[in-house]
């Protein structure tokens, strides 16, 4: 079983990208937009990213968003 301790630090990065880069999202709203932009970027279900590589697509994500 993963150390759910893990959890901290990864809701923490997310939150913190969040806040910084879109805060007039909402989570949903910014949750489906990563996943729509996930599916069609690499045609990828976000079900089966690992914490680690989900950040690392998240945060590609966000300066996708950030130069449009």
């Amino acid at each position: 079983m993963r150390d759910p301790n893990r959890l901290y630090e990864f809701y923490n990065e997310l939150m913190n990208e969040h806040m910084k880069n879109l805060p007039d999202w909402r989570f949903g709203q910014l949750m489906n937009n990563f996943f729509i932009w996930l599916k069609l970027k690499y045609n990828h279900d976000g079900f089966y990213l690992e914490d680690d590589h989900f950040m690392k697509i998240f945060k590609e994500y966000i300066d996708y968003i950030s130069m449009i």
